[in-house]
């Protein structure tokens, strides 16, 4: 059985071998002038935070450490998204030694430092680099927390005027521990979550292109398949709608010929045979050609059925051969293709025997059994042409119609008795009878 997904595997491995392409020029463009803007407005914000006096951590440095402190944290991000892990580390060990060296600007360079790390969760091309960068800096900043908060504690005593407003159900030193430890949980969590949650949009991005792409070389391989299909079914149709009455038509043209001196008015039957045979051909090829060039919606060329082997063993009688039919069983209503294939089957049986076998007789027959409808259609031709008979368009097409009604087809020579040898060819196909009460 052929593969439905035949290009999932592939798929599959690339997402596993998959990373994220790095940045694009117009990007990069947008990164410089992002960095450049934020260590403007974090200078600017410094300077608003010096002048304000609200110096939380302590006397300052001088101006141009300030600046140089104020820089260090904010420029990096101009190249957040080439060098996300470089830039993390950069931003994470300058915020640390500007909070070492009590540098006054510390709100906007939280954010600097949220960023830095949302960009390595979400640009970072080494998955395993990029978590233990991520996991390193997230640690150290609580080691730094929790290093600050007891020497805050050691120093700071309940009574303290930084607690003179306290009027909560907690006691101060334990509020301000917690809130230190919840605002940096909250903090590194979201930069941790949403950095890796754009690395895994940009992954499923990447996956729903893949599958795009395969599903265009599926269509285009099912457009194949079916022009494919379209090419041997208009063969099979040609092959059976011309090749019998063109079989015909040579026996009786042959058969013609020899009798035209001697016996005129059989010529004369045999030529007007003939032009039936030919009728008929091109008008069944006129009404297959009409039908194959309707929509993919119309229904496929209708032939003939059960109902016409009377007509087909009438058309072989008067090409020589003594034909019989027998129907044996209760006849069962058939299904318009199972009807048509059996009528095909039977009329490239009798092709076969008026091109190969040079048989006398030929017997049809019907049956209708408990459970399945069975054609079979035997000759006494010369059996040594049954190779012969076993190739070609013919068998093939019979082989396809008897698959396509989940059936089986015989085909191979038959010795009935001394002396009596001929061809059989014999398909049975499953039906499925409708119990009608009175």
């Amino acid at each position: 059985m052929t593969d439905p997904f035949p290009t999932l595997a592939p798929v599959t491995a690339s997402l596993d071998l998959w990373r994220r392409p790095g940045p694009t020029p117009e990007q990069r463009r947008v990164d410089v002038f992002i960095g450049l803007a934020v260590t403007a407005v974090t200078l600017l914000n410094m300077t608003l935070t010096t002048s304000s006096g609200a110096l939380i951590l302590g006397p300052p440095p001088s101006v141009p450490e300030q600046v140089a402190w104020t820089a260090a944290i904010a420029l990096p991000l101009c190249w957040r998204r080439r060098r996300p892990g470089a830039v993390a580390v950069i931003v994470s060990a300058a915020f640390i030694g500007a909070q070492f060296r009590a540098a006054p600007e510390q709100q906007l360079t939280s954010g600097v430092l949220f960023a830095a790390i949302y960009a390595l969760g979400a640009w970072g091309r080494d998955r395993r680099q990029a978590k233990w960068i991520r996991i390193a800096i997230i640690a150290a900043m609580f080691g730094w927390l929790f290093a600050n908060m007891i020497i805050f504690l050691n120093r700071t005593s309940p009574d303290s005027e930084h607690f003179a407003q306290a009027s909560g159900v907690l006691p101060p030193l334990l509020a301000v521990a917690v809130n230190g430890v919840l605002v940096n949980v909250l903090l590194f969590g979201f930069a941790y979550f949403f950095g890796q949650t754009a690395w895994t949009s940009a992954r499923r991005e990447h996956q729903l292109a893949l599958q795009a792409e395969v599903l265009r070389a599926s269509q285009a391989e099912a457009r194949e398949l079916a022009v494919a299909d379209e090419r041997l079914r208009i063969a099979r149709e040609l092959h059976d709608v011309v090749a019998h009455h063109v079989s015909v038509m040579g026996v009786q043209a042959s058969a013609g010929r020899r009798v035209l001196d001697k016996d005129p008015a059989k010529a004369r039957a045999a030529f007007a045979s003939v032009e039936q045979s030919a009728r008929t051909a091109v008008d069944e090829l006129r009404r297959m050609l009409s039908l194959l060039r309707q929509s993919g919606d119309a229904p496929a060329a209708t032939g003939g059925g059960v109902d016409r082997l009377d007509e087909l063993l009438a058309n072989a009688r008067e090409a020589g051969l003594t034909t019989k039919i027998g129907v044996y069983g209760d006849p069962a209503p058939l299904p318009e293709s199972l009807s048509q294939a059996i009528y095909r089957i039977v009329q490239e049986a009798l092709t076969n025997t008026l091109k190969h076998a040079g048989a006398a007789n030929v017997d049809v027959r019907i049956r209708y059994l408990a459970n399945e409808v069975e054609v079979d259609v035997t000759d006494d031709g010369r059996s040594v042409v049954a190779s012969q008979r076993a190739g070609g368009m013919g068998l093939i097409g019979m082989r396809e119609r008897v698959a396509a009604h989940d059936g089986v087809l015989e085909t191979g020579p038959v010795v009935d008795g001394p002396g009596r040898r001929g061809f059989r060819v014999r398909a049975r196909f499953p039906l499925t009878r409708v119990a009608v009460e009175a």
